[in-house]
């Protein structure tokens, strides 16, 4: 038998390098095994140059080695340096290939025959050992990879890029430089990537640098081209090479040789472990990526705790007193206790492990309000999530009777239609007796969702029933509808794509879940819209109650997500249930009406059509002037100055126009911000009201300015006070309209922050540009409203 060690560390990645210097500095017999000829396999197979980050950045760094956000070649160095300086006792090409026994009495075999043993073993071996594969005939083509060290070794190829998180967005960008790039995303969004790599791909998609394909995936690879599912059907792309950043699985196998039990069949699985990292097998811990924590610093922190502990001190994780605050006031209950509770009582979070438990609530904000307080209103604009620890709400569904409600209690949640749509709420939610929440932030929740395949399923099983019941059949029992929702299917369509053809067979309703559609129809040789159908409603039952053929074309007129529903289901049901079926008639009939009535006025339709081509589709409030009535007094920029300081959120002169209807160069307080993305000082906020505002924390980092597609936010110096508005108005003073906002503010002070229009929040009377109007040219439009404005172009 070979040498005894107390501790022996497998894999030197981040956790697994971290405790070998912490047991290098406590004096513990121990030996660090890595099977490649270097630290850190993972970061070593980084692309290189890249930017490492070192989030999440409210946690502070134990370990007795350093690290901060860096180049990758710069921390490898840190870390190679410092081990050595440490002394830590590493061993290189020695691949652990199975170990036995327990507590005190390890058993290790290396590279297959070579024994050691151990007191106590530390798995940091991670999950990139296991890369995920396409899992498609012929993914063994020789220009298949699925990792990429160098960007700069490829030119002039056409390259296909499979993967939405962060490898995979770094990759394509990288080899954008001097590639045909096309990235394939299975999802509708990158709802994994970190905000930094979030905003460098839709740049990059943007600017046209990289393709785009969503919700696609290859079914077959074939040399030099590769065929995909798409929502549109198949498609065959010619490529050179493909980089598949598909992620990696838990080396299960090898984990359960060990004796280690996963808590489900799940491929995504990850072993659950204490509060101590110790694995179901007593003295073996788990660590790093494989216990649930994939991020570096936390790595880091849990391979000092992990030695800690083996030592018998009983210390605190490092985000501890980042948990604590937010359960304080709620009784002298532990961080522990309170992360049992709630994967008790919450079916949703039941399938995450205890690390992963963690972070998620590092996250989320803990909230315990009053029986009767309000949690969040009717036509609220806001996305947080909400699941119920204890206690219950109570969701107010008819806004003309509050007694009419639906109780949901411990272990429901709440929300998800404004998570997913990004528009009002639909119902005023009221706390009831003993109710504690968990409120979780939209993009945090987003990510969960994408990383834990059993959270997906178990929000979409809801979501869609929820959706169905709120949207289409009100009233209908969850067992009536089992049928319709069994038959549903979530499908993304882009800008300008066809969810049905006028002339078409009706086979479906589509119940549109994100973003808005147009329905035109064909009217003397040309396309003419006769209606905009935003998020929470439904289009396509008319077919199906006349049992003809589609009357018109819908199509998405931003990125849009619908719920199908298979017409024979549908049609079902509707006989089911006569109520439901007089409704959707009484609906049919009204909107014949409507259609004729807009049929008569095809130059509405073509305005409507321009609105859309503008963006104002995921506008959630837009001002637009009538050219035929204002008279370019500029009253309306001069009021905005006036209200805010000396700088004009608008500008007038700015913008398309298309017969009178102007779209100004103004702030639309879109569905899902893009300005809000990457705003390192958390500045940017959406108000109740709907109102995209930024605060006094902004640091002029101008990333909103670049991530707003419609030039509709600056950066400006504070400006010096400015004359009243009746100056203004009678005497022209101050800065005139369009004149340079660098010359308006040559006695500026301090630095630079960003402006945009906040709809005159918090001011009596609502937007001033509106009010200081003196024809009614300016007004302030929702895109349900459209209708109304076109009929200012007739």
């Amino acid at each position: 038998m070979g040498e005894h060690y107390a501790v022996a560390i497998v894999g030197s990645g981040p956790g697994g390098m971290s405790a070998g210097g912490r047991a290098a500095e406590r004096g513990l017999s121990h030996i660090l095994l890595e099977k490649t000829d270097h630290l850190s396999d993972t970061i070593y197979k980084y692309q290189k140059g890249k930017h490492v980050m070192a989030t999440p950045n409210v946690l502070p760094l134990r370990s007795n080695m350093d690290f901060e956000e860096g180049k990758r070649e710069t921390i490898l160095g840190t870390w190679d340096r410092q081990t050595a300086e440490q002394k830590v006792n590493v061993r290189f090409r020695a691949e652990v290939t199975a170990i036995k026994g327990q507590k005190g009495a390890f058993e290790l075999t290396i590279n297959g025959s070579e024994k050691i043993t151990a007191d106590n073993v530390v798995l940091g071996i991670g999950l990139q050992g296991n890369l995920r594969k396409m899992g498609v005939p012929g993914e063994d083509w020789e220009r298949v990879q699925y990792q990429l060290d160098d960007p700069d070794e490829y030119s002039d190829e056409t390259i296909i890029v499979i993967g939405a998180g962060d490898a995979a967005i770094e990759n394509a960008v990288a080899l954008a430089k001097q590639n045909r790039v096309i990235i394939v995303n299975r999802g509708s969004e990158f709802a994994r990537a970190k905000q930094g790599n979030l905003n460098l791909i839709l740049d990059a998609i943007e600017k046209g640098l990289v393709d785009c394909m969503y919700s696609s995936a290859p079914t077959k690879m074939e040399p030099g081209q590769m065929t995909l599912k798409t929502a549109e059907g198949q498609a065959v792309v010619k490529c050179d090479r493909v980089i598949a950043r598909l992620g990696a699985i838990p080396p299960r196998k090898f984990v359960e040789s060990c004796g280690i039990v996963f808590p489900s069949a799940d491929a995504s699985a990850l072993p659950q472990v204490s509060g101590k990292y110790e694995s179901n097998v007593p003295g073996l811990y788990i660590i790093g990526a494989l216990g649930g924590y994939p991020l570096i610093k936390q790595a880091m922190n849990q391979g000092y705790e992990v030695i800690e502990f083996i030592l018998g001190n009983d210390i605190e994780p490092a985000d501890e007193p980042l948990l604590k605050a937010k359960f304080e006031g709620l009784g002298d209950t532990s961080v522990a206790d309170w992360l049992a509770l709630i994967q008790r009582n919450v079916p949703i979070l039941a399938g995450l492990t205890t690390l992963q438990l963690r972070e998620f609530m590092i996250d989320s904000f803990v909230r315990a309000p009053r029986p009767g307080e309000v949690v969040f209103q009717r036509n609220d604009y806001s996305s947080t999530f909400f699941s119920i620890v204890k206690g219950s709400v109570e969701i107010q569904i008819n806004p003309n009777n509050p007694r009419e409600v639906v109780k949901l209690g411990r272990g429901e949640f709440f929300g998800e239609m404004g998570l997913i749509a990004g528009r009002r709420r639909t119902a005023t939610v009221v706390a009831g007796e003993g109710c504690i929440l968990v409120e979780t932030p939209r993009r945090s929740m987003i990510k969960l969702i994408a990383s834990v395949d059993a959270v997906k399923r178990e929000m979409d099983r809801v979501a869609l029933m929820r959706q169905i019941q709120t949207f289409i059949a009100p009233g209908i029992s969850t067992t009536a509808l089992a049928e319709v929702v069994a038959s549903a299917k979530l499908q993304h369509f882009e800008a300008g794509e066809v969810l049905f053809n006028e002339g078409d067979v009706a086979d479906s309703v589509h119940l549109i879940r994100i973003g808005s559609v147009t329905v035109s129809q064909r009217i003397a040789g040309r396309d003419i819209v006769v209606s905009y159908v935003p998020a929470g409603n439904y289009v396509g039952e008319m077919a199906l109650i006349t049992k003809g053929t589609r009357t018109a074309t819908v199509r998405a007129a931003i990125a849009t997500e619908t719920v199908r529903l298979d017409g024979e289901a549908f049609t079902k049901l509707m006989d089911r249930a006569p109520d439901l079926k007089m409704d959707m008639e009484n609906r049919f009939q009204d909107r014949i009406m409507q259609n004729v009535a807009r049929q008569n006025r095809p130059e509405a339709g073509s305005i409507i059509q321009f609105l859309i081509e503008q963006g104002v589709g995921e506008a959630t409030d837009v001002l637009l002037i009538d050219e035929s009535l204002c008279v370019r007094c500029d009253n309306c920029e001069k009021a905005c100055a006036e209200t805010h300081g000396g700088i004009s959120r608008l500008n007038r002169e700015a913008g398309p126009t298309f017969s009178s209807i102007h779209v100004p160069t103004s702030c639309r307080h879109c569905e899902h911000p893009h300005c809000m993305t990457d705003c390192p000082a958390d500045a940017i906020h959406r108000a109740p009201n709907g109102e995209v505002f930024i605060d006094d924390k902004c640091i002029g980092c101008s990333n909103c300015e670049r991530n707003c597609p419609y030039g509709v936010i600056h950066m400006a110096y504070k400006a010096p006070k400015k004359p009243g508005l009746w100056s203004w108005l009678f005497f022209g003073r101050g800065n005139g309209p369009g004149e340079d906002p660098a010359a308006a503010h040559a006695h500026h002070e301090g630095a630079k922050t960003a402006v945009k229009c906040d709809m005159c929040k918090g001011i009596e009377g609502g937007a001033t540009c509106v009010r200081a109007c003196p024809t009614g040219a300016a007004i302030r439009v929702s895109p349900e409203k459209f209708f109304s404005v076109a009929n200012l172009g007739s």
